[in-house]
């Protein structure tokens, strides 16, 4: 099973035109970020086509959830994405709204055509590894975007209680995203620091039962966007507002990491 490494844009300078340059020369598959603004649609779609780049959406939904995510995801497909990753609906609706949310979402990307993965993100339904396992048991043909790093600030551990959510979720996850949390917060300061080799490992465990799962259900590749943040997810030095590590340089860690930790180990 082929693992396609996309580059996360957040945080990242530069126009698209640089951007996209910049992540085809350094090998990535393709790029993940929100849609373009309205009026640059063409521009985007050319450069994606020009620099040979799959492209990953992501949407978010507020207010009226479900015309947000209907809304969003059908200008999504006019860019014909690998996937879209949604964050969707909030951590403080009712369950029953949560679930009258998620079945409209699912129609809509039956009607689409396009993979959704749901992502586990911290003010979002799929907050904690409970509340997204409760969701996935109701709706059997709902998939996530699996950011563990939430989940291990929420419930301020590294998930050791939470083995069968885990599992359930794993089996559910059409997409990674790869960073790091700890119990404390969402985002260690860099992946390679040793003081961390518990957290790394944790989360070397939990990405490879998603890439075992997607070979032992068919898939011929799987995808994984490193995804560390700038400032405000990214330590900062006092008074200064510098942030501990390079962001770039961060992620393309991440990247190469995850290529020498899994390549040709997940083959169908």
């Amino acid at each position: 099973m082929e693992i396609r490494i996309f580059q996360a844009l957040w945080g990242l300078e530069g126009s698209y035109a640089e951007l996209m340059k910049r992540a085809s020369e350094e090998k990535y598959a393709g790029i993940e970020t929100p849609l373009p603004p309205i009026g640059e649609e063409e521009a985007f779609k050319e450069l994606l086509q020009v620099n040979n780049l799959d492209y990953i959406a992501q949407i978010v939904t507020s207010q009226d959830h479900a015309a947000s995510f209907v809304a969003q995801l059908e200008r999504a497909a006019a860019f014909e994405p690998l996937l879209v990753v949604s964050h969707s609906a909030k951590d403080a609706m009712p369950i029953k709204d949560q679930i009258d949310f998620f079945k409209v979402a699912l129609e809509v990307e039956r009607h689409v055509g396009i993979p959704v993965g749901h992502e586990t993100h911290r003010s979002r339904a799929m907050f904690t590894p409970w509340a997204t396992a409760a969701l996935l048991r109701e709706l059997p043909d709902l998939r996530i975007t699996a950011d563990f790093s939430h989940w291990c600030c929420v419930t301020e551990s590294m998930l050791e209680d939470y083995q069968d959510d885990l599992s359930l979720a794993a089996e559910r996850t059409i997409h990674i995203h790869a960073r790091i949390g700890h119990a404390e917060g969402p985002q260690i300061p860099h992946p390679a620091a040793n003081e961390y080799d518990h957290e790394r490992n944790a989360f070397k465990q939990w990405w490879g039962d998603i890439l075992r799962q997607r070979s032992q259900n068919g898939a011929t590749y799987a995808t994984v966007t490193p995804e560390f943040g700038p400032p405000g997810y990214m330590p900062t030095l006092p008074f200064t507002r510098q942030p501990v590590a390079d962001l770039r340089e961060v992620n393309a860690w991440m990247a190469n990491w995850f290529r020498e930790t899994y390549s040709g180990k997940f083959l169908t």
